[in-house]
């Protein structure tokens, strides 16, 4: 991208691993010797030409709150005075259906209601962003100084494999969708902490990955099996996105993403995103929280069925925002810079071609000690930098893993 006059007037600053608070490379058990490269002190930081987060929550608390992403809300994490503080350039601008709409089987009728909401809150809010189709578009959105949203929904469990209603989606702009309905088994998709019924993914699977590759849609498989994701990868003449988690090989649970599918992933071009929260990414964090008495550990509860979508709204609008609500002792939450060695898990793992962020912001998370919403996303690209990451590398990290990955499949090329 021309980018270069945007990022001239930069203020630029020292970097000093000290500085951050990163421990050093010899004393991380993760990076290992030429993973990264040497700084000098004479070297400074400068930003990422482009910035794109694989999963944004948004048009929840809209659609149920009646209120607009332009404005400055006082809490959550997300609107778009954080987002362009940030200096985000695009993101993937998820909608979602959550559980309580599933058992009634409203999740269509609200997943037409959150995508009409999301195109008509970019039009309303177009001095600040666009909708993007294609990476060629994302490009030239960006290039008169706007935002990209490029739709992404999260959910397809009522949708039933309906290639009718995929391709009403399209038209209406929609150009990623996660194959499975959060964390519950749908009818052509296993979960990743769903039912196993289809081994990975049955023939209705493969059919709607198959439309999708026609249609030009990233095929996302962030909250899969482990079997699905590598069916999945293998299946698509495209390359598939995993735009929101974490790797296995640092926290085990089965929303990570497992080596193997990492590497299944990777094989075809596709694109991991690592989320911000602490459960994923943070061993600490993760071994306390799991430590707790059972008594102390907050109870799951089985979704009730609701008998009308109004029912199923005010049960979800008594949870949003969705923020974590908890208290981490400082001993045992996560800095960014232990996102950073996440991040140089995967490159080692994958390749640096094939790690991106998928912050998840909205969805629940507790973020790294560094960071209070999307107003500091700034803090991963200073700790990629405290590690010694190559400003190329950066780049791909931050942003262009993403555009590439969007290219291939909106463009082929």
């Amino acid at each position: 991208m021309k980018r270069r006059e945007l990022i001239k007037g930069m203020v630029l600053l020292p970097i000093a691993k000290n500085l951050f608070g990163i421990e050093s490379a010899s004393s991380s058990t993760l990076l290992e010797e030429g993973s990264h490269t040497s700084l000098s002190s004479s070297e400074f930081l400068r930003e990422p030409a482009f910035v794109m987060d694989g999963h944004v929550h948004v048009m929840s608390r809209q659609l149920l709150e009646g209120l607009d992403i332009g404005q400055s809300y006082s809490d959550g994490l997300v609107d778009l005075p954080r987002l362009k503080k940030g200096k985000i350039n695009a993101m993937f601008f998820s909608v979602y259906t959550p559980e309580p709409y599933y058992s009634g089987h409203f999740e269509v009728k609200n997943t037409f209601r959150v995508v009409e909401l999301a195109l008509d809150q970019i039009q309303k809010n177009h001095s600040t962003i666009e909708l993007a189709l294609n990476a060629s578009q994302i490009e030239e959105i960006n290039s008169r100084g706007k935002m990209a949203a490029f739709l992404d929904l999260e959910g397809s469990f009522d949708m039933e494999g309906d290639l009718y209603l995929l391709r009403v989606l399209y038209r209406l702009g929609l150009r990623s969708m996660q194959l499975t309905a959060h964390n519950k088994t749908n009818s052509f998709i296993d979960a990743c902490n769903g039912e196993v019924l289809w081994n990975g993914i049955n023939q209705k699977g493969r059919t709607i990955i198959e439309e999708m590759n026609k249609l030009g849609m990233v095929i996302n498989v962030a909250h899969a099996s482990s079997d699905a994701i590598i069916q999945a990868a293998t299946v698509s003449k495209h390359p598939v996105a995993y735009t929101h988690g974490g790797f296995r090989g640092i926290v085990d649970i089965k929303r990570n993403i497992s080596d193997e599918a990492a590497k299944a992933v990777a094989a075809k071009g596709g694109v991991i995103g690592l989320q911000f929260g602490n459960y994923f990414n943070g061993p600490k964090y993760f071994n306390w929280e799991n430590s707790k008495p059972s008594s102390e550990k907050p109870k799951l509860e089985l979704e009730k069925p609701f008998l009308s979508i109004e029912d199923a709204d005010k049960e979800v609008a008594k949870r949003l925002p969705y923020v974590f609500r908890g208290v981490i002792p400082d001993e045992y939450r996560m800095g960014t810079d232990q996102l950073a060695r996440v991040v140089d898990y995967g490159i080692r793992l994958v390749g640096e071609d094939h790690v991106a962020l998928g912050s998840d912001f909205d969805g629940g998370i507790a973020l790294p000690k560094e960071m209070k919403d999307a107003s500091d996303y700034p803090e991963m690209y200073k700790a990629l930098k405290a590690i010694g990451y190559s400003q190329s590398r950066i780049n791909k990290v931050m942003g262009l893993n993403w555009l590439r990955l969007i290219r291939s499949v909106t463009e082929g090329k």
